[in-house]
């Protein structure tokens, strides 16, 4: 029995099953000062109490959104009003509950209208897709100008070409879970040919930063991979985290031996 522990706090243990983490990594964010424990036991076990349960949900928030470590830090730093900073959050999180329940609608008539045969209605199949609400997290970590490109781009098209192009991605995404699910090899050819074809898709869009004709930078594409595993948005449309896991690994063999 653990006679350190109180009725007001929880064990490294407990902290790490409850938030689906591991006491290594809760340990990791101690080491780096993100998430220091309220006390340490007289047997060395590490307890934490209900602001730091507040804070580790933060953290676990801001990773959501594809953060790294260090601006998640700044961001706690600079966000000191933890239930002002929530309640922002949970404003950004409503917001995408709308535009998802919104896309789902949007992608459930396509397949009814793909099915039965019907004429496209090219007027209702972005609703939900408003790619302006990423602007500010796509500046902030590929400048202004990979933003501007991009949007420039996206508004040139009409709406059958948009159309095309997220049935192209659509595709990809649908033809990289199903090697997954089959247990192909991610250096093995079939995964290097969607490899290819990610690299290509990427290649297409302006304001892929290193991109142009030569296509992304072997920066940007192993950082693109690894974002696949560490945002849960980039992994859904791989089926979830293993379905990123094996993307980024069939990525990361194109690219030591392509860039």
């Amino acid at each position: 029995m653990d006679t350190d522990a109180r009725a007001d706090d929880w064990s490294i243990q407990e902290i790490a099953r409850l938030a689906g983490t591991t006491s290594r990594t809760l340990r990791h964010y101690d080491d780096i000062g993100l998430l220091p424990p309220s006390r340490i036991g007289g047997n060395g076990y590490r307890y934490y109490d209900d602001a730091a349960l507040v804070r580790l949900q933060r953290i676990m928030l801001l990773r959501d959104l594809g953060l790294g470590l260090p601006a998640i830090a700044e961001v706690l730093e600079r966000e000191a009003d933890a239930p002002h900073a929530l309640r922002r959050h949970l404003a950004w999180l409503h917001g995408e509950q709308d535009r998802l329940a919104r896309q789902v609608a949007s992608v459930e008539r396509t397949i009814e209208a793909l099915e039965g045969g019907e004429r496209l209605m090219a007027d209702e199949m972005f609703d939900g897709f408003d790619h302006t609400q990423y602007r500010e997290e796509v500046e902030e970590r590929w400048g202004k100008d990979a933003y501007a490109k991009g949007d420039a781009w996206w508004r040139s098209m009409s709406a059958d070409e948009k159309a095309a192009w997220l049935q192209r991605a659509a595709q990809l995404g649908k033809d990289w879970i199903a090697a997954h699910e089959r247990g192909v090899d991610p250096a093995g050819d079939e995964a290097q040919a969607l490899a290819q074809r990610q690299f290509e898709w990427l290649r297409g869009i302006p304001g892929t930063p290193g991109g142009g004709a030569e296509g992304p930078s072997r920066e940007y594409f192993l950082g693109l991979a690894e974002m696949y595993v560490a945002d849960p948005r980039f992994a859904a449309n791989y089926g979830g985290q293993a379905g990123a896991e094996f993307v980024r690994d069939a990525m990361t063999a194109y690219a030591e031996r392509n860039l």
